[in-house]
């Protein structure tokens, strides 16, 4: 592996849909996720890292040290229990309610170096066998729409039936009335945060770095379906600092990158308009447009 990062970054995404849900609440029948005072859209970060996993699987076709350790139908522990066969550590007779031990941390550093969504945004690897927990440097926020959203609920009709009971009722029909959820357009904000020192706890590379990016900007064109309408990668700008601590607030960065929707209806990117503040950065802060 390269040597982890050395400077912090804070970064802008923006991305939108249309005609779709981009994120069901499971505790409201799936529909979109709304903040009921202001009736903006939301999308939750874990919905956004499971982008990045799913893009960096496929990218990188699952191969150590690109393994994603949070995947469909994983089981965690059996992946614990991995670092220690790969270390030829025995924990076999160790009858701790948390197997591991004093090898915790080589277990920890064995799963940072061969999971690309463990050294990115960390992981609780402390039930059963023992692996710890890891601080991911990579963090987002929520994504929140910029306009308000209308959340729309379509009847659908499938032409067939599940069970002989059903299609007994039916009297041969064989219909099936079900509901969709969608949204007729939104665009989503949201800001992450990459420390320069948490990096060098997981060993956060460059080229962890650099296929983020790539990741943020592509995600979406390998996660289609109908639920999801039409899902883009709009605008991605990222500020980097000089040092690891920084040269400037994260917020007041931010602020540079302003977003305006449209009088009236919105329904596409081009009803809103984003403008870049890059002029007098703060002294040891450069800003890098990835897209938009």
């Amino acid at each position: 592996m390269n040597n982890p990062i050395q400077n912090r970054y804070d970064f802008v995404l923006l991305f939108d849909v249309q005609d779709g849900n981009p994120n069901g609440d499971p505790d409201a029948g799936n529909l979109p996720r709304v903040d009921p005072e202001t009736g903006h859209g939301l999308v939750t970060d874990v919905c956004l890292k499971r982008k990045v996993r799913n893009y960096v699987g496929l990218a990188r076709e699952e191969q150590p040290p690109y393994e994603i350790y949070v995947k469909e139908k994983a089981v965690l522990n059996n992946q614990h229990k991995r670092a220690y066969e790969a270390l030829n550590i025995d924990i076999s007779g160790d009858t701790s309610k948390r197997r591991g031990g004093d090898n915790v941390d080589v277990a920890r550093q064995w799963m940072c170096h061969n999971f690309y969504d463990v050294r990115t945004f960390g992981a609780v690897m402390s039930t059963g066998v023992n692996c710890g927990q890891v601080r991911g440097p990579v963090q987002l926020t929520f994504a929140r729409s910029i306009a308000p959203v209308v959340s729309l609920e379509h009847s659908i009709t499938r032409m067939a039936v599940a069970t002989e009971a059903e299609a007994v009722k039916q009297d041969g029909d064989n219909r099936t009335m079900g509901r969709k959820y969608t949204l007729p357009y939104g665009l989503y904000r949201t800001h992450g945060f990459i420390s320069a020192h948490l990096a060098k706890q997981t060993g956060f590379s460059d080229d962890d770095l650099e296929l983020l990016w790539e990741s943020l900007l592509n995600m979406f064109e390998h996660d289609r379906s109908a639920a999801r309408g039409q899902m883009a990668t709009r605008g991605l700008y990222v500020f980097k600092h000089d040092s690891a601590l920084g040269q400037a607030p994260a917020h007041s960065l931010f602020e540079r990158v302003q977003i305006q929707p449209s009088n009236g209806v919105t329904r596409e990117f081009r009803d809103f308009s984003v403008t870049v503040d890059a002029q007098s950065l703060p002294n040891g802060v450069s800003l890098q447009r990835l897209m938009g």
